[in-house]
This record gives C-alpha cells, sequence and structure tokens, in this order.
C-alpha cells in the first residue's frame, strides 16, 4: 500500500486519488452497465428461459436442476452442519433478531388540538427478496442479515436469490424457514438475472415489493437499474473499509484491512492518520499479512490507499467526505465527529468481522458513498410508516379556514372548496 500524504509536495496527488474515491459509486457500475441492460431486457421478455441460461452459463446451473431449492434439500443441509456452526447460526440469528426488535417503529397518535388527532400506523411489506452472494465464498451470514429483519417486520412472503448456494447458506435458510416465522422461498439464481427476476417476475419466481442484499458490481448496477419499478435498499457494491487512526495497534488495523479486502479484488481499503509512524507500520503489516491471500492482494495493489494528513482534525474530515461502508475509530469520544458512515467499529477489541457476523447491527451497508444519505439495512426498510389522520366537525371549522387560505393562495380552489363544504 502507497503512503501519501495530503500536504505537501504530495498535496494535490492526495486530492486526485480522494476525489476518484469519491466517485467511486458511479464509476464502478458504469463499467458493466451495458451488459446489466441486456440481461434485464432478456430476463423480461424470456423469463425463466433467461434466467436458466445466464444461470447455466455463469454458474453451472444443470438443465434438469429445478431453480427453487426443497425444504428436504434445506433440513438435509442442516443435519449436515456441525454443532459449533450450528450454535454460531443461532446466535447470529438471535442477536440479529434482538436488534431489529429493537429498531421497530411504533405506532402512536396525539391530538394537537382538540377534536383533531393524528398519528402513524406501521404495515410490514408485502414481499421482499433477498440477494445473498454466493460466488468465491459461501455467505450464510447475508442469509441471516436480509431475512431476519424482514421477519421481524413481519414481511408474508420472503424470496431469497442466490448463485450456487452451498451447504452452510441452505443450512441458514433452514434455520430462518423453520425456527422463525414468515414464508421463504430460496431459489438457486444469482446475478443481474437474479436480479430481474426478482424485479419483473418469471413463470417460477414471482416478482418482489422490494430487493435488498450486497453483491457483486453486476448485481448492484441490476438494483439501480430497476430501482424505478421495484423498491431496494441501496447500492450495496464491493466492501469498504476504513480505519482513522492515532494511536491505533498496527497487526489490528492491517488485520482488518486485509479481512475486508479479501472479500473482493474490487473492494476499498483505506487508512487515514495523522501518524507517519503509524502509516509505516500498517503498510509493513498489510504486507505481511495479505502475503498468503491472493484477493486480498488484488484488492489492496488496486484499492489501498494510505492518507497521512496534517491534523487529527483533517483525518476525521476527510473520513467523513469518504463516507465509508465499514469504519474503525479509536475510542468511544470519536463518534462525536462520525457523519457519514454506514457501521462504525469502536477501538482495538472489535474487529469489524465481529459485525460481520455476530453483534446484531446489520453488515449490509451502504458503499459508494452512499454512507452520505443513510445507515445500514435494519428493519425500517421492511416496514411502511403510513400517517392517519382525523377530525370532528367542530375542529373542521376551527382549523379548516387556514386550509382554505393556503389552497387559495396557491390557487387550487378545489382544495378550498373540499374543506369549504364539509364545514356547512
Amino acid at each position: 500500500m502507497k503512503i501519501v500524504q495530503t500536504f505537501g509536495e504530495t498535496a494535490a496527488a492526495a486530492e486526485a486519488a480522494i476525489v476518484q474515491l469519491e466517485q467511486r459509486g458511479a464509476t464502478n457500475t458504469a463499467k458493466v452497465d451495458g451488459v446489466v441492460q441486456e440481461i434485464l431486457a432478456d430476463v423480461r421478455a424470456r423469463g425463466d428461459q433467461a434466467v436458466r441460461s445466464y444461470s447455466a452459463k455463469f454458474d453451472g446451473l444443470g438443465d434438469e436442476t429445478p431453480l427453487l431449492v426443497s425444504r428436504e434439500e434445506m433440513q438435509a443441509a442442516w443435519d449436515e452442519t456441525s454443532e459449533e456452526l450450528k450454535a454460531a447460526m443461532r446466535l447470529a440469528q438471535a442477536n440479529i433478531r434482538a436488534f431489529a426488535e429493537k429498531q421497530l417503529p411504533r405506532a402512536w397518535s396525539f391530538r394537537p388540538s382538540e377534536g383533531m388527532e393524528v398519528g402513524q400506523i406501521i404495515r410490514p411489506l408485502g414481499s421482499v427478496g433477498c440477494y445473498v452472494p454466493g460466488g468465491r465464498y459461501p455467505l450464510p451470514s447475508t442469509l441471516l442479515m436480509t431475512v431476519t429483519p424482514a421477519q421481524v417486520a413481519g414481511v408474508e412472503r420472503i424470496v431469497v436469490c442466490s448463485p450456487k448456494p452451498a451447504r452452510e447458506t441452505l443450512a441458514a435458510a433452514w434455520i430462518a424457514t423453520h425456527e422463525a416465522a414468515g414464508v421463504v422461498e430460496v431459489y438457486r439464481v444469482g446475478g443481474a438475472q437474479a436480479v430481474a427476476a426478482m424485479a419483473y417476475g418469471t413463470e417460477t419466481i414471482g416478482a418482489v415489493d422490494k430487493i435488498v442484499g450486497p453483491g457483486n458490481l453486476y448485481v448492484t448496477a441490476a438494483k439501480v437499474a430497476v430501482s424505478q419499478e421495484t423498491g431496494i435498499d441501496m447500492p450495496a457494491g464491493p466492501t469498504e473499509i476504513v480505519v482513522t487512526s492515532e494511536v491505533g495497534d498496527a497487526a489490528g488495523i492491517a488485520a482488518d484491512m486485509v479481512a475486508q479486502a479479501e472479500h473482493d479484488p474490487e473492494a476499498l481499503a483505506v487508512l487515514i492518520t495523522s501518524q507517519t509512524a503509524l502509516a509505516e507500520a500498517v503498510a509493513a503489516e498489510v504486507e505481511k499479512q495479505a502475503a498468503g491471500n491472493e484477493i486480498a492482494k488484488q484488492s489492496l495493489a488496486a484499492q489501498g490507499h494510505i492518507f497521512v494528513t496534517e491534523s487529527a482534525a483533517e483525518a476525521q474530515a476527510l473520513t467523513n467526505r469518504l463516507a465509508p461502508e465499514h469504519l474503525t475509530v479509536d475510542s468511544g469520544a470519536d463518534v462525536r465527529w462520525v457523519k457519514n458512515a454506514g457501521s462504525v467499529f469502536i477501538g482495538h477489541y472489535a474487529p469489524q468481522s465481529m459485525g460481520d457476523y455476530i453483534s446484531g447491527p446489520n453488515h449490509v451497508l451502504p458503499t459508494g458513498r452512499n454512507g452520505r444519505v443513510r445507515g445500514g439495512l435494519s428493519v425500517l426498510d421492511f416496514v411502511k410508516v403510513i400517517t392517519v389522520q382525523q377530525y370532528t366537525q367542530a375542529a373542521l371549522r376551527e382549523v379548516g379556514p387556514h386550509t382554505i387560505a393556503l389552497a387559495e393562495a396557491e390557487g387550487l380552489v378545489g382544495h378550498a372548496e373540499s374543506v369549504r363544504v364539509r364545514m356547512r
């Protein structure tokens, strides 16, 4: 990893690199937009036939293999899972569920004035599609992270799409379907074709109201493309990590950077510090720890950055400017300056891997600077907040004239009359 100072002779080069990182979301998906649009159009036109064609080409799906995974397959996968992994899945599911239950919004109402009552009710989405990556690594954790909050929200129909779902993923599907509420359909389909199937519907896979979950550039580009017709959570593309530290442990920081970098050759890993000695120590540790990890080496070589700033305040400002998916800081006091991030990890004893699996907060997080406008996936993504209002006749007569005044000021005479006719 190259160390670049944001001041002095390298200031211009540092700024150019930072600007490029700021544009990473749109720049990355643009690479695959053409191919993705072709796949989406084909699936919309040919349905299952197109889905099978792409799944055979990219994932080796057999001609006779059903798209829908049976409950018997899921149960068999669970039965073949070690007790150690079963215990880990149960703990992860319990923590994710508990966190989601705390996040659930509540219904309420109040009376701003006599005879006028306003409030909100909470209703779950009717159906959601959960994308679970399955390319380089099986990700049973993502199945639990996406399905569990949907179940807590009360979503009636939950669809899971995952390419070549591994035994571990099917085991997680079993615990999600067998030991929790809600109908979960699991399909062995991935990539842009899975997003298209969930968005448009095919003969086998019914369309859903919203698609959630992380994926590679093709999946992310597909989600963005279908978002005009189907709800999505966010662009959740290749993994990002930023560590902003003044006093951190070099070995621990490097370990987190390598861990996130191994997800994908497109992953982003950044250290921001005002301490040159720490920057140099982390660079050395990263090189040593990534030595036997080819994917991490690729991503760190292509997207690994270490920025040395003039001050801690500059490091903090740069962090918020990058709006990273995962952010590690030194202490709880640092949270006060954090404005833009998907999820924050505090101190030496909070490795980001804990959040990826066990802690409870969701690991589906905003990438490509979307941390400026939202946080990670939560139970809020699976519910609708519907507002409610009612008046007595006396209250309408009291407040109605103000509505009439505003409506007439805007020239909307019909709006004014709809109130006036009820006040007589």
